[in-house]
């Protein structure tokens, strides 16, 4: 497997030689843990430079909820959202992330500053998508999902669960290398409670190896996830150390990127666990 030091963006490179923790924002009114609570651009903004501050080196910027049962928003409606958030963090030096599977809103997010594409559909919603981001030298995020949000959780069942999502993500990284992307340019993400069973979430995290060796650089994306409360019988808003457990395990089976909502600790932790297994 080759190891990857550096993932290739629009505008420069996010080095991999430390784990990368990418804070989420959500300026939507309905996602599963802080719907509704930066819905006003300002108070976004504010909150992705607190994010920084606290430690995230990319800033994943999502319009339009993809909980599981959620319902789709038009690409005007998801701009509206988003217009008034990534320019303004984008012209503070923020590396931005846009989470979109829409054309539109990824063209108007890179026009205005954007230097990342975070597609939850890997690239099935909008294949051209992967065009854009070779045409313009944007990093691409390539996730494993079943369905969509509003029917991803219908089916969870899969008779090899890894061995299928490293499958269709070699499958969907060569879609986007016939494309234009460069292989610099790709992240894979297993999709993490996206169409997956709890059981299906545990098994991915244990054998995130399998996926590394893909040879992308895998993102994993725990954060506050319902298959965390399965095991410790907590409130969304109460599962920060189970997410610090699932990032340090996916760490330590070679993910090199990490969806958080709770910036400051899982940048503590990552970085004592990424520290000791240097010394190891």
């Amino acid at each position: 497997m080759v190891r990857c030091t550096e993932w290739q963006v629009r505008g420069g490179v996010v080095s991999l030689e430390h784990p990368v923790v990418l804070g989420i924002l959500n300026v939507t009114p309905d996602s599963f843990s802080d719907g509704a609570r930066y819905t006003e651009p300002e108070t976004a903004v504010e909150y992705a430079l607190a994010l920084v501050e606290a430690g995230a080196d990319v800033i994943d910027v999502g319009g339009e909820s993809t909980r599981p049962g959620a319902a789709p928003v038009g690409p005007e409606e998801e701009w509206a959202r988003l217009s008034g958030v990534v320019e303004p963090l984008a012209r503070r030096g923020v590396t931005v992330s846009i989470d979109t599977t829409k054309l539109e809103v990824a063209e108007r997010a890179i026009d205005a500053g954007a230097a990342i594409v975070n597609d939850v559909s890997g690239l099935r919603a909008s294949p051209a998508i992967a065009e854009l981001c070779a045409r313009t030298g944007t990093g691409l995020v390539i996730m494993h999902m079943r369905g969509e949000p509003r029917t991803m959780q219908n089916d969870t069942r899969y008779d090899d669960i890894a061995g299928e999502v490293v499958g269709w993500l070699r499958e969907r990284a060569e879609f986007a290398r016939q494309a234009g992307c460069e292989t610099a340019q790709l992240v894979i993400d297993p999709g993490l409670g996206f169409g997956k069973s709890a059981d299906g979430n545990l098994e991915l995290l244990a054998r995130t190896g399998e996926i590394a060796a893909l040879g992308y650089p895998v993102l994993v994306g725990p954060s506050r996830k319902s298959f965390i409360g399965s095991i410790a019988g907590a409130p969304a808003n109460e599962r920060l150390g189970g997410t610090l457990a699932a990032c340090v395990a996916a760490l330590e089976r070679g993910a090199r990127l990490f969806r958080v909502h709770d910036v400051g600790p899982a940048r503590q932790a990552l970085d004592v666990a990424d520290a000791i297994r240097r010394a190891g």
